[in-house]
């Protein structure tokens, strides 16, 4: 199902004003890539992109092609692992976040 203009622009206007949301956000798609949902995390993580940092920046922060960095987190995408951490270390650096994996059971 594709996703509206009205969701898409209310999601980065959430992302613009709450920066609890924000890191949420960038907090669900790490979670959704550890624990095997692939799409959905590419999905949630190109939406937090696009309503951050954006593509083209990416691409200069990254020395990737923004073109490439699109194809990576679309339906189809099948980003590296190097590429995914890579990216999501860029993305932890600019929000001034860090993650840390820890086991529950």
């Amino acid at each position: 199902m594709a996703l509206t203009r009205d969701f898409k622009e209310t999601v980065q206007k959430r992302v613009q004003s709450d920066p609890v949301f924000r890191e949420e956000l960038l907090k669900e798609g790490v979670q959704c890539l550890v624990s095997g949902d692939m799409d959905t995390g590419k999905t949630i993580l190109r939406d937090f992109i696009n309503a951050t940092v954006g593509f083209e920046a990416l691409g200069n922060l990254t020395d990737k092609s923004p073109k490439s960095l699109m194809r990576m987190f679309g339906p189809k995408g099948n980003p590296q692992a190097r590429n995914l951490f890579e990216i999501i270390e860029c993305l932890q650096k600019r929000e001034g976040i860090s993650f840390e994996v820890r086991a529950v059971h």
